[in-house]
């Protein structure tokens, strides 16, 4: 019998903590530790995303009781449509999970795929003013490439240069999501004042931590999934902060 089969998953939320600390400690793409219901990984992890926010809302409105003032967040102040309530709770969190998190798989087909989108999305902003037209042909034919990969390198299995070097790349595409989110603050054009920005994007931080350990561990739908489901909460707190003023 392997050791997976011999050892259970998790059976509560403080091992599941442990396991989650372990994780963070040395990120890894394989365990030998059985993942459980997805349903209740999900469940817990959310929990401790949830505390995680609590603790630093709490640190939040300390600072503010000091004196000291904070800029506001894209959720501040926003009206809430339908559009936007879409866009937060679903499209949002499908196209940065993929984005940040669907190659840290280490499997070719979505390294490759993602790396084509990068080229496509990269040659509309580099020169579409200029050549429209060949802008467009290119990020069509990079979608078609990255559908193609995906599909002929579903079943390789992960790459071994990206298992041996996985701690690295859990942890830039854990950064890259924090640092992404500083366009959500009016300072996130001062970029001098790092003391300022770095703290503002810490939550995005530990979310992106705990996205990448449901990702690792459950699959890319988890994450999404996981990922939603803070997006709505966040939206919620927002929304009944407003209606209190």
């Amino acid at each position: 019998m392997s050791d997976a089969a011999r050892i259970l998953p998790a059976g509560s939320l403080r091992e599941e903590g442990r396991r989650l600390w372990a994780f963070l400690r040395q990120p890894t793409l394989h365990s030998n530790v059985a993942v459980g219901k997805p349903s209740t990984v999900l469940a817990r992890i959310y929990a401790f995303d949830m505390a995680a926010m609590l603790t630093l809302i709490m640190a939040a409105s300390l600072v503010v009781a000091m004196g000291v003032s904070l800029p506001q967040t894209a959720l501040a102040g926003i009206e809430f449509t339908p559009l936007i309530v879409i866009g937060v709770i679903l499209l949002a969190p499908v196209s940065e999970e993929i984005i940040f998190r669907s190659w840290i798989s280490g499997k070719p087909a979505q390294v490759f795929a993602l790396l084509l989108g990068v080229m496509g999305a990269g040659s509309v902003f580099s020169f579409y003013d200029r050549a429209p037209l060949i802008s467009g042909l290119v990020a069509v034919g990079a979608m078609l490439a990255a559908f193609a990969v995906l599909i002929l390198l579903r079943n390789r299995p992960t790459l071994g240069w990206f298992n041996r070097q996985f701690p690295v790349f859990f942890w830039l595409s854990t950064v890259a999501f924090a640092l992404v989110h500083v366009t959500n603050f009016e300072v996130a054009s001062d970029w001098s004042n790092l003391v300022m920005i770095l703290p503002l994007v810490l939550p995005q931080f530990i979310l992106g931590a705990l996205l990448g350990y449901v990702r690792v561990r459950v699959g890319l739908w988890a994450a999404i999934v996981l990922h939603s489901a803070h997006n709505a909460t966040a939206i919620g707190i927002s929304a009944l902060a407003m209606a209190v003023e």
